[in-house]
């Protein structure tokens, strides 16, 4: 099987996946998409939610050159989108619109019980058949392909075969990756692991984490440090990627030693963290 999403790729292979936040803009993508980056996550929870804009960066993100060369469509940086609502909103549509354009993850903020968890993996999936394989939880996708299947640049009945959460599917290509960034999150995040089959990764929230702590952006404080030990507790046990959003030079050792898995370095401008983690991780 050829593995289109370069994420996964890395973690099945025992690697750690390097990957960094980006604006949904033609600029933007286009740098990225030379960039040794695994994965790259388009920004829009805090920046403005444009499909049209982000269209544009997923299509200038593609690189015909390394398409033509690596005789495959997988593309060499895999875009994944960071989309508005909290987990609570249940904005479903928003997965929906930023998969059927293309991308193969989906990044939902503030991710705090089971319930929001069943929702997010579920607005992932198409639905099938009760009785199906794999059933739970139940697909709540739209169908809506088109541009989608352009993108990966697959058939609609291949595109079907992918489109699907990993791990639940070991076929699928598409990533749910939650973000834990408060402490009704982690408190219920053993819950959310062992009852939400789907779950790709977990995403530590460092910043809004912090401002519940009573310690705003001190990400080496003691206590925002003691509680991003305990999510990556949480996902050792469950053998899930957890991925840390603030990577640097400074800190690249550490992070891959304490296990993390998925690791958001400075923008394409500076490659110095990605290049030292992937000295330090072997790669």
């Amino acid at each position: 099987m050829t593995r289109l999403n370069g994420v996964i790729r890395a973690w099945e292979s025992g690697k750690p996946a390097f990957a960094s936040f980006a604006s949904a803009d033609r600029t933007t993508a286009i740098a990225f998409s030379t960039s040794p980056y695994d994965g790259l996550v388009f920004e829009m929870e805090h920046n403005p939610w444009d499909p049209n804009s982000l269209q544009d960066a997923l299509q200038y993100l593609l690189n015909r050159e390394q398409i033509a060369k690596s005789g495959s469509v997988a593309p060499a940086v895999t875009p994944f989108v960071r989309i508005p609502p909290n987990g609570e909103e249940r904005n479903q549509w928003l997965a929906k619109q930023a998969l059927d354009r293309g991308a193969y993850g989906i990044v939902w903020p503030h991710t705090c019980t089971v319930e929001q968890a069943m929702n997010a993996v579920a607005s992932c999936r198409y639905p099938r058949p009760k009785g199906s394989a794999r059933y739970e939880p139940a697909g709540l996708r739209g169908d809506g392909p088109t541009s989608a299947c352009r993108y990966w640049g697959l058939s609609q009945k291949d595109y079907y075969a992918k489109a699907d959460v990993w791990p639940l599917d070991p076929n699928g290509e598409i990533v749910v990756m939650l973000m834990i960034e408060d402490t009704l999150g982690i408190q219920n995040l053993r819950s959310i692991l062992k009852e939400v089959p789907g779950v790709g990764a977990i995403l530590i929230g460092e910043g809004d984490l912090s401002q519940e702590l009573g310690v705003p952006r001190q990400y080496e404080h003691p206590e925002v440090r003691a509680a991003m030990a305990e999510i990556v507790a949480a996902c050792r046990e469950f053998n899930v990627p957890v991925g840390h959003p603030h990577v640097g030079s400074d800190n690249v050792e550490r992070v891959l030693q304490e296990g993390y898995r998925f690791l958001m370095a400075s923008p394409v401008r500076s490659l110095a963290p990605l290049e030292k983690g992937r000295k330090l991780a072997g790669l």
